[in-house]
C-alpha cells in the first residue's frame, strides 16, 4: 500500500487515473477479499473474419502503481503503434496474461456471444494455471454487461471495463495486439482479401474483396453480410 505522501504525489503525477484504471481496480481490491483480481477483455467480436481472441490479465502488486502503467488504456483509443509499445513494457515490467480464442468454425457452430464466452474462459483458466493459484482466491472483472456464462468463478461484469479497471484494459491492449498480429499471419495465407489492413472488419475494401473472391475459410460463415453474399454468388 502507498502511504498519504505518496498517494497525493502521485494524485498529482497521475490525474487521469485516479477517475478510474488503477483507483477503480484498488477501490474493489480494498472491498474484497479476493488476493488476485484479474481483467478479462476480447478483441474481434465485430469482424466478419479471423478468431475472436481474449486475454485475463493479473497485475502483481509490486508494479501496479507504476508510473510506466500510466498510458494503459481502453485499446481502442491507442494506435497500433502505441499498443505495440504497451504490450511490450507490460510484459517487461511482469504483468502475467493468459489467452484463449474461438476460431471462425466455433464461432458460427454456437454464435459468438458463446464463442467469445468460450475464449475468455481459456484465457482465465490458463493464466490461474500458470500463476499457479486456488480458483477461489480470485475475483474476475469482466469487461461489459455479461459474467462469463460456465465460468464458476466470483465476477464482476464492468460496462465500459476496459476504460475504468486497468486490469481490463491491459487485457484489452493484449488482446488487441495478439489478434492483429494473428491477422497479419492470415493475410500471408489469403493474400488477396488484404487482411492485415482491416484485420476482418467490414471496410469497403473487405466487401469489395469478398465479392471478387468469395468467402474464405476464414470467414465467418453465419454472420449476416457474408450469408448474403455467399447466396448471391
Amino acid at each position: 500500500m502507498i502511504d498519504r505522501n505518496e498517494e497525493e504525489i502521485f494524485n498529482l503525477k497521475m490525474p487521469r487515473l485516479k477517475s478510474g484504471l488503477f483507483y477503480f481496480d484498488r477501490e474493489i481490491k480494498i472491498n474484497s477479499d479476493d488476493s488476485y483480481l484479474i481483467g478479462v477483455d476480447e478483441a474481434g467480436r465485430g469482424p466478419l473474419a479471423g478468431p475472436v481472441v481474449a486475454c485475463a490479465a493479473y497485475i502483481p502488486e509490486n508494479i501496479s502503481q507504476s508510473w510506466e502503467l500510466g498510458e494503459v488504456n481502453d485499446s481502442k483509443k491507442l494506435t497500433a503503434k502505441k499498443r505495440h509499445s504497451l504490450f511490450k513494457k507490460m510484459i517487461s515490467l511482469g504483468i502475467r496474461f493468459g489467452f484463449g480464442y474461438s476460431l471462425p468454425e466455433e464461432i458460427d457452430r454456437v454464435n459468438i456471444l458463446n464463442a467469445t464466452f468460450l475464449a475468455m474462459k481459456k484465457s482465465i483458466i490458463r493464466l490461474l494455471n500458470y500463476l499457479k493459484i486456488s480458483q477461489d482466491r480470485a475475483l474476475i472483472l469482466v469487461d461489459g454487461p455479461h459474467i462469463i456464462k460456465g465460468l464458476n468463478l466470483k465476477q464482476k461484469a464492468i460496462v465500459d471495463g476496459d476504460a475504468k479497471s486497468l486490469s481490463i484494459a491491459c487485457a484489452s491492449v493484449f488482446a488487441k495486439v495478439i489478434r492483429d498480429n494473428w491477422m497479419n499471419v492470415i493475410d500471408l495465407q489469403y493474400p488477396g482479401y488484404h487482411f492485415s489492413k482491416h484485420k476482418g472488419y467490414g471496410t469497403s475494401l473487405h466487401f469489395q474483396k469478398i465479392k471478387e473472391y468469395g468467402a474464405s475459410p476464414v470467414h465467418r460463415k453465419s454472420f449476416g453480410p457474408i450469408k448474403k453474399i455467399i447466396c448471391a454468388q
